[in-house]
């Protein structure tokens, strides 16, 4: 029976947790990222450049990165359920409110808001996977969780050339329709989130006393082997030299990623398809991320140094933006841009398996919120650069040279990081 107790616990907690929280995450990540495809119709009813509306898209990541370490600290003082529940009540609002945006000042406020309302669920929800999960299982549990990001592009990518063609429906522009389509399944899911989601592993009724008993004593056990500690003072994580060295490390993927998943609508109108099969086109990619998200992690767990789990998919990926600009044709480009999709994420699960290994309680909290914000600053570069170098070139690939090379110091980053960290 005790041999049994290690899987069965895994399981329920996993089928349990990871599609509440996945299902979170793909709703936010729509929220994010629809502005991509608003954006076809936006440019021009607002009378924005490319780069003046990469701006305004961008402004999101101030606001979460200002907001993402007071979030998260809230959330370890009150519990996910209440905070997770705030999180999506207010940026389902501001979604659906972008959706009624007059004039570029109120479409920057906006995304600004929708930043700061967003900002902490991410970081928030990898924390919370360390009060579930031992250290040997964390990396499969946060590429499960992530498959959501994946899911939430492919279904954004689905519904957001749809929902563009609905241009004219009761008398709002299809871009309209976008915003407040994917606004409302945010605020909807509130009560499920405040119900259904456990403060912490102690009151989950669905977990019998034996399996609450040997999770505490697993992760108490962990706690006092791997050299992880807790700084007292939250924010002295902060001024941890692996945790700013992290920070550096991690901009280079949300940069890429952000940077891709931002510009493969405009790229893939430029093969001249409609706005529906572009959405669907657009699917492609994120099913290959959401298998490589599956793949990756699977095969990185129980291994002593999963670094090359990181960095390798990291620099396949550069090499593969490198080939979307060089290869003949657009079937080759558009094949090149979505294995990079795929690679570019899939070893992101494994990166946020490095923090625990040397930070527990609330500072992990606040680690985990500092890498996040700090690292999605490259989707502010992303999303504000990546349009800048396109009006400047007048090419829809020359920027991927620019993600290539950010993506490929990310992966130096991480070989050198992962060295200076405790042992598994």
């Amino acid at each position: 029976m005790a041999d049994d107790i290690e899987p069965a616990t895994l399981r329920r907690i996993t089928w349990r947790l990871i599609p509440l929280l996945g299902l979170i995450y793909m709703i936010a990540y729509i929220d994010r990222q629809n502005v991509s495809f608003a954006k076809l119709q936006m440019v021009s009813d607002l009378g924005l450049s490319e780069a003046a509306f990469g701006l305004g898209a961008g402004l999101f990541f101030i606001g979460y990165c200002l907001f993402e370490i007071p979030s998260n600290l809230l959330l370890e003082r009150v519990g996910a359920h209440i905070w997770f529940a705030r999180i999506m009540a207010s940026w389902g609002v501001v979604t659906i409110l972008l959706g009624f945006t007059q004039s570029p000042t109120m479409f920057y406020i906006l995304r600004f808001l929708l930043g700061v309302a967003e900002a902490g669920f991410f970081p928030g929800a990898l924390y919370v996977l360390t009060l579930w999960f031992p250290q040997a299982h964390r990396a499969r549990a946060v590429g499960l969780f992530m498959v959501a990001s994946a899911l939430a592009n492919a279904v954004g990518a689905g519904i957001g050339g749809a929902l563009l063609d609905l241009d004219g429906l009761a008398g709002l522009r299809g871009w309209q329709w976008v915003f407040i389509a994917t606004g409302i399944p945010a605020v909807l899911m509130v009560p499920a989130v405040y119900f259904g989601l456990p403060r912490a592993p102690a009151q989950a009724r669905w977990l019998t006393d034996a399996q609450k008993d040997w999770l505490a004593r697993t992760l108490a056990a962990e706690r006092g082997d791997d050299g992880a500690s807790d700084h007292g003072n939250p924010l002295r994580a902060l001024t941890d030299p692996r945790v700013l060295a992290l920070c550096g490390a991690y901009v280079g993927f949300p940069l890429a990623a952000y940077g891709l998943s931002y510009w493969l609508p405009t790229i893939v109108r430029g093969f001249g398809v409609s706005n529906t099969v572009n959405g669907l086109l657009n699917v492609i990619p994120w099913l290959l991320v959401a298998l490589a998200l599956w793949l990756v992690p699977r095969h990185a767990a129980g291994r002593a140094r999963q670094q090359w789990h990181i960095a390798g998919p990291a620099l396949i990926g550069a090499a593969l933006l490198v080939a979307s600009v060089v290869l003949p044709g657009a079937p080759l480009k558009f094949a090149a841009l979505c294995l990079a999709a795929a690679a570019i994420f899939s070893g992101q699960p494994v990166f946020w398996s490095l923090p625990p290994r040397f930070l527990t309680g609330a500072s992990a909290a606040a680690g985990f919120a500092a890498i996040n914000s700090i690292g999605n600053l490259g989707g502010f570069v992303a999303q504000a650069v990546v349009p800048w170098i396109r009006d400047e070139t007048g090419s829809d690939l020359t920027p991927m040279l620019f993600l290539a090379a950010c993506l490929t110091l990310a992966a130096v980053a991480v070989l050198a990081i992962e060295r200076r960290l405790p042992g598994r």
